[in-house]
């Protein structure tokens, strides 16, 4: 029988507990003093009315680090987690719909700052623990309910500032605008999440803006990367970390994306989950979920580059010493680091499919099974689809 997402669920809980209760310097306070990453997190529960607030780590001085997903490459899972523990994260409910107020102002202005603002937080009773994971954002630590909160010393990014005052930019146009102005991926997503972009403008819970920040950004590297000549030949590229292993096959055809993963359990069965999509783009959300967009920017990024096109598979296994997920960053992160790397170029697809999944515990023929971009591939020639 194979594993549920109930299983899998489950047993990521169980691994998240054993780090708190290992690694984490949790504190019970009423109280926290330190400096802002900057960060600020909306939550989902209880949507419309939801938890928005800042994170904050008992520490004074540069803390950037602690929610930079695009520094983490090269970090061992348990430094991760522990620079998200530091984190305690202030919440007051607040409807979606309505981003007013001089609280969500302040967020907003906390959001805005390229360095480390000095906080204080203040909250109704003693911070708790916060034990849930949603896999796509980062975890974080300890939780309170905020009854002040004061920010000072703030440096605030013009770019942003100057899409945040631009009421006529369409949410989707500013994520483009800034990205293509050299603002950092999660820099944006935290924007979009406090309600700072758009005519119409509301909150977006966090583990939703990072996907759709990822999804604008692709859909429009894509949509240049369209008009570039096809690429001549099959290369295979391939990345390593925190339990994950990443295989990017390019071969000569239009744009056709395809992304599979495969996961193991303490069971010892497999999962598997599979989203493609060709030049009209993908027609419903990925069941791997926000993976999926974050392995094709990663591509797209080398194609546009490049100024080509291409077929593109992205196979992922997550092995079980990925034991807390710590989000969808990691996924973008690996894919840009493999796409740095010189890549091995072989004469076939056939080749090319060896040389993905050799490094694997998965089978070509597994891999085969699971998707539908290869089958297809294997039924009739390349030419065919040309």
């Amino acid at each position: 029988m194979s594993p549920t997402a109930g299983d899998i669920r489950r047993s990521m809980e169980q691994n998240w507990n054993e780090y708190l209760s290992k690694y984490a310097n949790l504190f019970s306070s009423d109280s926290v003093s330190g400096s802002s990453p900057p960060s600020v997190f909306v939550g989902s529960f209880g949507y419309p009315k939801v938890g928005v607030g800042p994170m904050v780590p008992p520490i004074h001085g540069d803390t950037s680090l602690l929610d930079a997903p695009e520094r983490w490459l090269g970090r061992t899972l348990e430094e991760i987690v522990n620079f998200r523990l530091n984190l305690v994260r202030g919440v007051q409910k607040v409807s979606v719909t309505d981003p007013q107020g001089r609280y969500l102002e302040s967020l907003q202005e906390l959001a805005m700052s390229q360095n480390t603002p000095d906080s204080d937080l203040v909250f109704q009773k003693k911070t708790l623990p916060i034990t849930s994971i949603d896999g796509e954002s980062a975890p974080f630590g300890p939780i309170g309910e905020i009854k002040t909160a004061k920010f000072s010393n703030m440096s605030t990014n013009k770019s942003i500032e100057k899409s945040y005052y631009d009421r006529d930019l369409k949410a989707e146009d500013a994520i483009i605008m800034l990205y293509n102005s050299g603002v950092e991926i999660s820099k944006i997503q935290k924007c979009l999440s406090i309600g700072m972009f758009g005519k119409k403008r509301k909150l977006v819970p966090t583990r939703w803006s990072i996907t759709a920040t990822d999804d604008a950004i692709s859909k429009s590297l894509v949509s240049e990367v369209l008009d570039c000549q096809k690429i001549d030949s099959h290369l295979v590229f391939t990345h390593e970390h925190l339990g994950n292993v990443f295989s990017i096959l390019l071969f000569p055809h239009r744009w056709i994306f395809e992304m599979e993963e495969a996961w193991h359990t303490e069971s010892g069965q497999m999962g598997f989950g599979a989203d493609s999509e060709d030049a009209n783009g993908i027609d419903h959300y990925p069941s791997i979920a926000g993976a999926y967009f974050a392995a094709k920017l990663g591509v797209a990024e080398y194609l546009k580059q490049r100024q080509l096109q291409a077929g593109v598979l992205v196979l992922r296994e997550i092995r079980p010493e990925y034991a807390v997920p710590v989000g969808v960053w990691q996924v973008r992160e690996a894919v840009r680091a493999a796409m740095t790397k010189t890549p091995l170029a072989v004469d076939t697809l056939e080749q090319g499919l060896d040389a993905a999944c050799r490094n694997m515990s998965v089978s070509k023929g597994e891999w085969l099974s699971k998707g539908t971009l290869l089958r297809m591939l294997k039924q009739k020639s390349i030419s065919d689809y040309l």
